[in-house]
């Protein structure tokens, strides 16, 4: 297995010391909203399994599937000017246009639009897809369709976020319960000020996540394709994607 190199002047982890930092690598950090659904579990394993060893096996065995789920892998955003990344993992569903949640009071014009949907296998937290200022936090009741319906963005429950980039662009994610989605977790207030990539919220269990973009923004991703969260350009905002001989 080959190593991680070593950043020059940094000191040199050996023996166990060493072995933590690769077992640190390879394994995910859990985020805090996951910690009581792998506590209780645990606690399941450790009581009830003194005197029945499947029940310490089924306790195991769920808090490790629920350790799983709530990881909140490391990641690095590209260092582009203009792009906006995926704010999730998972697959790219639609690549359309579509009027944003009307709750948002953003008019009734079309904008270019890519939708996510997030199995019960993907990482489940939400990533800011740009730089910006948290303009608007709107949470709106509904139902539970299952999230890669085309009408679950129009009828099931969501939570819409609105960024202004420092160039004046407007993007809108928006989280979206799916058929096993009942708990939507937004930590992101009006005001807030977020970096690309920074985890801002997650959704619980199997949902999907819409991105809307400016008109002329250069969509760069189709249907079916994979995206890993903060690290795939979804697309190029339209002063930044236009060529030298734009005007």
């Amino acid at each position: 297995m080959a190593r991680r190199p070593t950043p020059p002047g940094t000191p040199e982890t050996t023996g166990i010391g060493h072995v933590v930092d690769l077992v640190r690598a390879a394994i995910p950090p859990l985020h805090p909203a996951g910690l009581p659904f792998v506590a209780a579990p645990l606690a399941v394993a450790v009581v009830g399994g003194r005197r029945r060893k499947w029940l310490r096996r089924t306790g195991l065995v769920a808090a490790a599937a629920c350790a799983a789920f709530f990881r909140h892998p490391h990641r690095v955003p590209p260092n582009r000017a203009g792009i906006v990344v995926a704010p999730a993992d998972g697959e790219i569903a639609l690549v359309d246009t579509a009027v944003p949640p009307a709750e948002l009071g953003l008019g009734d014009q079309p904008l270019p639009r890519v939708s996510i949907f997030l199995s019960v296998l993907d990482v489940h937290v939400q990533r800011a897809p740009v730089a910006g200022t948290v303009r608007t936090v709107i949470h709106e009741p509904g139902q539970f369709r299952s999230a890669d319906l085309p009408e679950a963005s129009s009828v099931n429950e969501r939570n819409s976020m609105v960024l202004e980039t420092p160039g004046g662009h407007t993007v809108v994610v928006v989280q979206i319960a799916g058929l096993l989605a009942r708990r939507i977790v937004c930590d992101a207030r009006a005001g807030d000020v977020l970096t690309i990539g920074d985890t801002y919220g997650l959704i619980r269990f199997g949902s999907r996540v819409d991105t809307y973009f400016p008109v002329g923004t250069e969509l760069l991703v189709r249907p079916g394709q994979r995206t890993i969260g903060a690290e795939t350009v979804l697309a190029v905002l339209p002063t930044f994607g236009a060529s030298p001989t734009d005007s």
